[in-house]
């Protein structure tokens, strides 16, 4: 009979979410239609487990619950955005689009942050509004995309600067709504605390008074991102986490994960507070999301290390990369992408020209732009050397490149690789084509070019070169636009001559001239050239 009740109970909440998630995504018209088939399938799993009650007698009834659900979240339109923003003090509302897959997949997390707000009986009234379908409400509210959230107060807007995970939505909210700092008083506080929350700040303070406690208030205030909780009681701080030791006075980070609790060792200043927390509170290995992105690619960490690599691989390099992100704490982030989510992996991997058919560990400085590879066997001691080198500034940067060619033609191809020997360190003249496979131009421009070639062919001190800027990189080649036409004279190649694309074919062959001297050339008269541009 207990189990039965137990099945019970977890069909009735899967129903309860599945009603969440499709009041946000679908129009409220429909939803006493929902809800009469939800009821239906409750009274008909009633029915099989064998059982007449309806619950612990004073609870609601599953009926009633469902019914509190639906307006957890208020739909807006053209006709009540107005009121609705103007009316309540607090208003964080969702602008969203049907067709937006983001918009999806922050719906039932909108939602569960929803709930959590109603259960603590707060003061901000959760909203969404489907923003393709009610343009004057949109327009109105200030939502430019898909997916929006902007907070209200007293009608007027604010950005939204919060994470896009429930718990995240619910810190944001209650910070700017109620009081940046829970205090639990007891140990089935903290219990209860514990469960609701990942990652969260922790101050103990004897009378909660005093310049030091003013400072962690000020930097809960300040930070809308992470929750702060305080306590006066070493039995509740060790609820939270049986790492901490000193039960008088102390500030710290609690995660769940090895790392439980990181202790704060500076001055009590709003500044440093937030400083170590924005320098710990990402996991040893952080894995990339959608909704996590922005946060991770703006950390004050200017080192960065990404794992590409499947489910699967990465089950068995987890500890490894935690070893390491854990000597290297606070100095190098350590993030994993799964190589299967294209939309996260795929840009990163095209920078480096690769394919993660294996895993890929790379690198970048954020202060510099510069990328590396670990381009040796994926082990412990491999990786802490990579990372050292990161670390130390001793590691060479990754620039892509395409296989060396085994044939030449009248117009080389130049690949990163041979772009320093062919290009930069040899004794000829060089012109070089600068080409990307999407440029409308280069096609038209490629032709010029080959046509100049065969024009200066017994010309031994000139080479004509031609490179795929999409594939190729090197730290002397630096273009925006394409097609680039660059000449690399042979007396000082630290100073190409860039050349218009729109100069005629004759005006480009008189400047070669200047540079080549050969009796072999034969320039071409102005009358037959000035037509053609390249």
């Amino acid at each position: 009979m207990i189990q039965s009740r137990r099945r019970w109970a977890i069909r009735s909440v899967v129903l309860v979410v599945l009603l969440l998630v499709s009041s946000l995504i679908a129009p409220s018209v429909g939803a006493s239609e929902d809800l009469d088939e939800l009821e239906q399938l409750l009274a008909i799993e009633e029915e099989d487990e064998g059982t007449g009650e309806v619950g612990i007698s004073g609870k609601p009834s599953e009926a009633e619950v469902l019914k509190r659900a639906q307006g957890i979240v208020l739909e807006l339109s053209n006709d009540n955005a107005k009121r609705v923003v103007d009316g309540n003090e607090f208003v964080l509302v969702l602008g969203y689009a049907p067709w937006c897959p983001r918009s999806a997949e922050l719906m039932p997390r909108f939602a569960e942050a929803a709930t959590a707000l109603k259960e603590m009986g707060g003061r901000l009234v959760m909203a969404k509004l489907d923003a393709e379908r009610h343009v004057k409400a949109a327009s109105l509210l200030g939502i430019k995309g898909f997916p929006s959230l902007l907070f209200f107060q007293n009608g007027t807007a604010q950005p939204y600067t919060g994470g896009f995970a429930g718990e995240e939505i619910v810190i944001w909210a209650q910070k700017k709504t109620g009081s940046p700092v829970i205090r639990l008083k007891s140990t089935s506080a903290a219990e209860e605390f514990l469960r609701a929350h990942q990652t969260f700040a922790i101050g103990c303070f004897e009378n909660f008074e005093g310049p030091e406690y003013e400072e962690f208030v000020k930097a809960a205030v300040a930070d809308n991102n992470i929750q702060f909780a305080e306590v006066n009681d070493l039995n509740v701080a060790k609820v939270l986490s049986p790492d901490i030791k000193n039960g008088k006075h102390f500030l710290g980070l609690i995660k769940s994960e090895p790392e439980v609790f990181v202790e704060f060792g500076d001055v009590f200043e709003a500044d440093k507070i937030l400083r170590f927390i924005e320098f710990n509170k990402f996991p040893l290995v952080t894995t990339l999301t959608e909704l996590n992105s922005a946060r991770v690619f703006s950390s004050p960490i200017n080192l960065q290390v990404f794992v590409f690599a499947g489910a699967d691989d990465f089950k068995h390099l987890l500890s490894p990369l935690q070893d390491a992100a854990r000597k290297y704490k606070t100095k190098i982030m350590f993030v994993y992408a799964d190589s299967a989510e294209d939309n996260l992996s795929k840009p990163f991997l095209t920078l480096f020209g690769l394919e993660a058919d294996n895993p890929v560990v790379t690198a970048f400085d954020s202060r510099t732009g510069a990328k590396y590879l670990l381009e040796w066997d994926l082990t412990p001691k491999n990786l802490d050397e990579f990372c050292s080198g990161l670390l130390h500034g001793t590691l060479t940067p990754y620039f892509k490149s395409e296989s060396v060619p085994q044939t030449t033609g009248i117009v080389r191809k130049i690949v990163g690789r041979t772009f320093g020997p062919v290009i930069i360190d040899s004794s000829e003249n060089v012109f070089l084509e600068v080409y990307s496979p999407w440029c409308i131009d280069c096609e038209a421009t490629s032709k010029q070019v080959e046509k100049l070639a065969e024009h200066f062919k017994e010309v031994g001190s000139l080479i004509f070169g031609r490179i795929d800027a999409s594939l190729n990189e090197h730290p002397k080649l630096q273009v925006e636009n394409f097609p680039t036409l660059l000449f690399y004279p042979s007396g000082n190649k630290s100073n190409p001559v860039k050349l218009s694309k729109k100069t005629s074919f004759g005006g480009v062959v008189d400047f070669i001239n200047k540079y080549v001297a050969s009796e072999e050339v034969k320039a071409l008269s102005t009358d037959e050239t000035t037509k053609d541009e390249l």
